[in-house]
């Protein structure tokens, strides 16, 4: 019999009046034993030098931007971009942003853009934070790493197939270790307070935000959007293995009622099993693709909770 927390039901009550009550998926994480095996996965190497270097520096008005490059999991390079308020007096809280398949750590530049990443970036830094996004593997200018092929999971009938140099679970967890190792170049910048870093990820992004959130306790507070659903029981990215490690740090999941990659009695059956307290579930009347409004709603959260 599937138990429901409290806040669970009262989400329901609350719920039926909108037409989406659902009962919450019976998922069932691994047990202790597992998810230390998962958390040994996603170790990174410390021997491995970061050997980061700014390779490029724009400003604005209002703030600083620079693109850096890092050596992340087995000596890869990663590109990110790194941005601050450019008058004000740090160090500043930090937001690391996890972009979604096929985007890249430009999808966080644009506004109105399909996850309205622009919209969040600016919103953040309005509010005096420091934000940090880089491409995952094979994304961005990390094409190289599948041959220059754009990655595609969902290719038409006619279209070329993917090169599949990297299987998504690579990609994800290469994501989560490259953050880590993101992390520890962060903390030899002045300009960021790591004892206040929070994370938001959309869709792949909301995927890895579990792992990642999980495996770093450097992460005070984490928005997850529009995680997918992983249906088999035994999948190493499947989020409900990673709850335990959340612990009581505040934790958001921001969904829509009509998106086909996490029903909702999946996303329910998620955030009832989240141990934090501190935790909310916001339903858009969408799909994938979350209302713009979603975004200062993301901001409030992560501001709520690190300033």
């Amino acid at each position: 019999m599937t138990r429901l927390s409290i806040p669970t039901i009262l989400l329901l009550i609350l719920s039926c009046g909108a037409n989406w009550a659902q009962t919450p998926k019976e998922l069932h994480p691994v047990d202790e034993d597992g998810f230390n095996i998962l958390m040994r996965i996603l170790e990174i190497d410390p021997n491995i030098p970061l050997d980061p270097r700014i390779t490029e520096k724009k400003e604005n008005e209002t703030t600083i931007r620079e693109k850096i490059v890092f050596r992340g999991v087995q000596g890869r390079l990663v590109p990110a971009y790194f941005e601050y308020p450019k008058d004000a007096t740090g160090p500043f809280p930090l937001v690391l942003m996890l972009h979604g398949w096929s985007g890249s750590k430009d999808s966080w530049s644009e506004e109105n853009n399909y996850h309205s990443g622009g919209n969040v970036k600016n919103g953040l830094l309005e509010k005096g934070f420091a934000v940090f996004a880089f491409d995952s593997p094979t994304h961005g200018d990390r094409i190289a790493e599948n041959d220059y092929a754009p990655v595609n999971h969902y290719p038409g009938p006619e279209a070329e197939g993917r090169t599949n140099l990297m299987t998504l679970q690579e990609i994800v967890l290469g994501t989560v270790r490259d953050a880590q190792r993101g992390l520890d170049y962060l903390s030899t910048r002045p300009e960021v307070d790591m004892d206040r870093v929070g994370l938001i990820g959309y869709s792949m992004g909301g995927w890895e935000s579990f792992p990642l959130t999980a495996a770093e306790p450097r992460i005070k507070v984490t928005a997850a959007c529009v995680t997918p659903a992983r249906m088999d029981a035994y999948n190493p990215i499947g989020s409900e293995h990673y709850i335990r490690g959340i612990g009581d740090r505040p934790y958001a999941m921001f969904m829509g009622r009509e998106d086909s990659m996490c029903p909702i009695d999946h996303a329910l059956g998620l955030y009832d099993l989240i141990p934090s307290p501190q935790k909310k579930l916001k339903i858009y009347e969408s799909g994938h693709k979350l209302p713009v409004s979603y975004a200062p709603e993301a901001v409030d959260w992560l501001t709520r909770h690190l300033q």
